[in-house]
This record gives structure tokens, sequence and C-alpha cells, in this order.
């Protein structure tokens, strides 16, 4: 196959667009650079770079890789030659005020109309500074912080509360994956009775199984309990503009605004390079405690400077730039071509799992509530069903199908032996179908599966 080129022309075209902006200035005297040894060292790195899955390609179906969009990965290359710093604006004026508009755009997407927010590195800074204001509120209450997340978040909560010095405990969850609100609601009970200041994290979209807290009912229980409210939709924020059903799904982005903070990753669903998390408060008073003093830093423009609302200091302006064009090109609207694209990684996975759950030589999990599907081998014990999942994963890449394989409690499929459940494991098989190409590739994926599963 051959890779996509023709934003490479797109890309002359700008660039000579951005020259004209800077043609007053004079003349560089240094000559350009050596040709034919970049030629050179450029044609080794693209070697070395072979040895990759194809991540770009459908039938690459395993973990959470997704192509950048022709048009956010020209807008990357177009700003590095600028290479601007959205810490300040002495370092990057333009492309603040794209990221300023494309984050108002992303809350917009959530119903805020008024909000603090900016993008960071990745989905785990991100959750790191929403951590944070949590504990802050705790020290400014004289209250010890406590965190509270589902079994099956994303294992960044329970690192960054150590980090932080925050106390975090895990809330049981159902067959689903989904967070327990009775177990959630019980542990408020303990945490009220210890005067605790209680931060729980609900995840729109875990990363194994793909699925949805209830944060309808989450927020039912804060209204109750008082809590901090942090949603973690790092991976599946974007969904809230699906327009096919969805088991909880259109419920939970309902309630995705009464949050008091929460994360996406526009470089997952979004289209984005690596890396391009984004934060966002409800409350913008929460912006005092990012405040502090520089020497040099802010003092060319009056206005809010991102690096006084961050806590992070450097940061790619290219990021600001790719992500402002892709919204430009592909609107955040619901009916619109990104939300389609989003509707037929959906279709995709509920097509791979009805084709799983009408074959005995597969166990699905439940049905997907994104585009992360599940399943196991059958096998009379666990340990025979996880061996012959890593071999069909073997197999299928012989054929140049690519999936993944996790780790999950046996309790999740109920067609498993009874007596192995309890408390155990197995190694199962994960396909993540984010690639809008997937729903139209699924007759392809399905029979290299079928073919590797008649291996066994």
């Amino acid at each position: 196959m051959k890779l996509e080129r023709d934003s490479l022309r797109a890309l002359e075209t700008a660039l000579g667009q951005l020259e004209h902006g800077f043609a007053g200035l004079p003349e560089v005297s240094a000559g350009p650079p050596d040709s034919a040894a970049m030629a050179a060292v450029l044609g080794r790195a693209a070697t070395r770079l072979q040895d990759n899955y194809p991540y770009f390609h459908p039938l690459y179906a395993g973990q959470m890789l997704k192509p950048p969009h022709p048009v956010a990965r020209t807008a990357y290359a177009l700003a590095m030659w600028l290479n601007p710093n959205n810490h300040a604006l002495d370092g990057g004026r333009a492309s603040s005020a794209m990221e300023v508009e494309a984050v108002a755009e992303i809350a917009a997407m959530f119903g805020l109309p008024r909000h603090l927010g900016h993008l960071t590195s990745g989905g785990t800074v991100a959750n790191l500074e929403a951590l944070w204001v949590g504990r802050r509120l705790a020290e400014e209450a004289g209250r010890a912080a406590l965190v509270l997340c589902s079994e099956q978040a994303h294992y960044t909560h329970t690192r960054i509360s150590a980090v932080l010095g925050m106390r975090c405990e895990t809330v049981a969850c159902d067959e689903r994956g989904r967070m327990s609100v009775s177990a959630l609601q019980s542990r408020l009970r303990q945490a009220q009775a210890g005067h605790a200041f209680v931060t729980v994290v609900a995840t729109f979209g875990t990363t194994a199984v793909g699925a949805i807290d209830p944060i309808g009912e989450i927020v039912q229980l804060q209204l109750q309990y008082g809590f901090r409210l942090h949603v973690d939709a790092a991976y599946g924020g974007y969904f809230v503009l699906a327009s096919g059903p969805g088991d909880g799904l259109a419920a939970a982005a309902d309630a995705i605004a009464q949050a008091d903070s929460f994360v996406i990753d526009p470089h997952k669903h979004g289209l984005q390079p690596y890396g391009c998390g984004c934060v966002l408060f409800r409350d913008p008073t929460v912006g005092r405690f990012y405040k502090h003093d520089s020497p040099y830093t802010y003092f060319s423009s009056s206005q809010l400077h991102l690096g006084e609302i961050t806590l992070e200091c450097s940061r790619a302006g290219a990021a600001a730039a790719a992500l402002w064009t892709t919204q430009q090109l592909l609107p955040l609207k619901r009916g619109g071509e990104f939300a389609g694209m989003l509707d037929n990684c959906l279709a995709a996975a509920r097509d791979l799992h009805a084709r799983l759950a009408d074959d005995a030589r597969f166990i699905p999990m439940h049905a997907p509530q994104l585009d992360i599907v599940c399943w196991a081998a059958p096998a009379p014990s666990l340990e025979e069903s996880s061996r012959r999942a890593q071999a069909i994963f073997a197999a299928a890449a012989k054929l140049d199908l690519h999936l993944a394989l996790v780790e999950l409690p046996a309790r999740f499929f109920p067609a498993l032996p009874a007596q192995s459940k309890s408390g155990a494991t197995l190694t199962c098989l994960r396909s993540v179908l984010m690639k809008p190409e997937h729903k139209a590739w699924l007759p392809q994926i399905w029979q290299r599966l079928s073919q590797a599963a008649n291996t066994m």
C-alpha cells in the first residue's frame, strides 16, 4: 500500500503563505542544510521506523493507536517552522489564541459555556491537574483528601494520587466493568463520617473494555454527599457527539456537564498527533491555585498567558495549531462529518460483537458501550482459555491482523466455568476499532480472525 502524500502539496502551499507573513525580514546568511546528508539519515530513519506494527492500517485493530488526520499532521508540521511555545504569549501568540478557541469548542461540545481549560501533553498530566485542584480544595477546607475511582479506572489515578500525597481507594465494579453505585455510596458514607474531602473519579470509556460509569447516578449521589466529581473522558469523551443508540452512552454524556472537572484526549479520537490532552474545570475560579510569579515570562501582554493556568511550562504550540485546524475542517457537532466517523467506530464494534456472539469458537463480553470489544476463548479451564487466546493472537498477527491481549476478571464472562470465576482473571482478546475505516473492513477482519481461530 501507499502512504498518503496529498497533504505534502498542501503543506508546500501553506508554507508559502506563512513565508509571506515574514517577507520583510532580512535574509539569513546560513545556507540550506546539506540535502544529500539529510536524505541519507532520513532514509535510515525510515528503515528503522519500519520496525513497527501498521498502526495506520485498518488491519491494526489492537491498542488505542489512531493515525492523526492529514490536516492535523500538516498543520503540526507547518507550525514547526516557527516551533511556538504556548507557555507564554511571547513564545506563541497565534498558537495560544488557537488553543483558547479550540478548547472553548471542546467545552461547548460538553455543554460548558463557562470554563477554565487548556491543552496538556496528554491525559496523564490532564488528570494530574484535576486531582491536584481537588487536593488544593481539600487543603483550603482543612480536610484530608481522598480519591475514589473504579477498580477498572486507568492506573494513572493511583499513581497520580501517590505523587500528590493523596489517599486513593478503588471501588468495586459490576460484571460489565462499570463502577458500582451501591459500592460507591457505601464508601461515601464512611468518608462522610471521617470528614474526608472526596474526589470521585468516574470514567467515560475505560481503557480495558470501554465501559462507561453511570455518571448520571453518580451526579445524584453528589447532591447527597457533596463530593468533588471528576470525569476521566480521555478515551471516550468525543462520543458525546455520537448519534447511534448506545447502552448508557447518551445519559452519561448529558451528565458530564455537571462534573467539576473532566479530561479528554484529542490525540485519541480527536485525530491529533501525540501528545495532546485537555483538562476543563466548570468553575473558572480554581485558576487561583495556579497563580505564581515569574521574573521574565508574562510581561509582553496584559492578557492571560496559558502558563498562568497550567502546571506544565513549555508546551508545543504546534499541538494547538493542529487541533484548531482540524476542528475548523471537522467541526465538533452532532450529525457532522466528524461525528459520523465516531458512529462508524461504534457500528464496527457492534458488528464484531454480533459475529462473536453467533460463533461457538468465542465468548464475547457484554455488548460494547463504545468501540472496544473483548472476548475469551472457550475452554475447560481459565488457564487453557488464556493459552488459546494467546495462540489466536499470534496466529492472527501472521495473517496481518493485529489484535491486543488483556487480563480481565473471569466474572466478566458468565459463560465460563462457574467454579473458576471467584476472584480469578484470564487473558482475553481485545480489539479497539477506533478507525472509521474499521466499519468497512470488518468482513476482512472477521475472515482473518476466523482463520486464526481455526488453527486451535
